[in-house]
């Protein structure tokens, strides 16, 4: 049975699951679904048309579900959907997406900081780590356990990939794809996150196929498009991670931020890794 604290206002429309804590002066609205064990601090805000999965807690003065900051919103029902063991620290705002039934979205077990804004229609995969402040704009995404410096942001559009890790205060208006870092106001893409290749299970041999095949796609002659096409042709069938990163690359809208010649490939550090 859910318990709420005497000085929380919560709906009785509301979807409370078991075992689920809504702490002082929560306000929860009636379009609500939140799962069974999920802590609601104090001071946390639930707007309408929001779904919170089981085992998060979201910390003070939270706000899920405010309307989103777009000229082309016309209030349509649209929604917050929160994945399973989600944490969501201090001030950390996500709001309802534009479009009837489009969804803003935050994967399972992702760790988002104090101060943390998710805009409208974005999608943010499994296991993301947020820091503080970082910014999320419109219809950005990031992949399944990417992690985010503080205070970087994301442009509208922009995609980063999984396993990424980007260095706080970095400028994001290019996509960045799986399994880089990226830094710099503009972010420039710097080498391959062998850390959290390594923590995923990507052993030596794996690692250095990803490595080869970005020194094909940066530096191989190509136009990086045509080098997308050739590589994307040869790999049919092939390699899964090969597939992800040119899928990746080929669906870019905002285009992707290069690997720029200040910043060399670092074999040799690779391969003694």
């Amino acid at each position: 049975m859910a318990r709420i604290h005497p000085t929380a206002i919560v709906s009785p429309k509301a979807e409370l699951g078991e075992d689920t804590f809504v702490g002082p002066y929560c306000i929860v609205n009636e379009r609500v679904r939140i799962g069974s064990g999920t802590v609601l601090s104090a001071f946390v805000t639930v707007l309408d048309f929001v779904e919170i999965g089981a085992n998060c807690r979201l910390e003070q003065h939270v706000v899920l579900g405010g309307e989103p900051q777009d000229h082309g919103f016309k209030g349509e029902e649209s929604w917050v959907r929160i994945g399973d063991s989600v944490t969501l620290r201090e001030n950390v705002t996500v709001h309802r997406a534009t479009g009837e039934g489009a969804c803003t979205v935050v994967g399972d077990e992702s760790l988002l900081m104090e101060g943390v804004h998710v805009g409208h229609n974005a999608f943010v995969g499994k296991r993301v780590t947020m820091a503080n402040k970082v910014g999320l704009s419109g219809f950005s995404s990031v992949g399944d356990g990417a992690v985010m410096g503080g205070m970087s942001g994301v442009h509208q559009f922009v995609r980063v990939g999984a396993l990424c890790m980007i260095g706080g205060l970095s400028k994001i208006v290019k996509d960045i794809p799986p399994y880089l870092m990226a830094d710099g106001h503009p972010a420039d893409i710097y080498g391959l996150n062998k850390v959290g290749m390594r923590r995923a299970g990507f052993d030596a041999s794996a690692r250095a196929a990803v490595r080869a095949l970005y020194e094909e796609l940066f530096r191989g002659g190509l136009p990086f498009r045509q080098a997308v096409e050739r590589l994307s042709a040869s790999e049919a069938g092939g390699n899964p991670v090969a597939g992800e990163i040119l899928s990746f690359c080929g669906e870019s809208r905002r285009g992707v931020a290069l690997w720029t010649k200040g910043h060399a490939l670092r074999r040799k550090e690779d391969e003694e890794d």
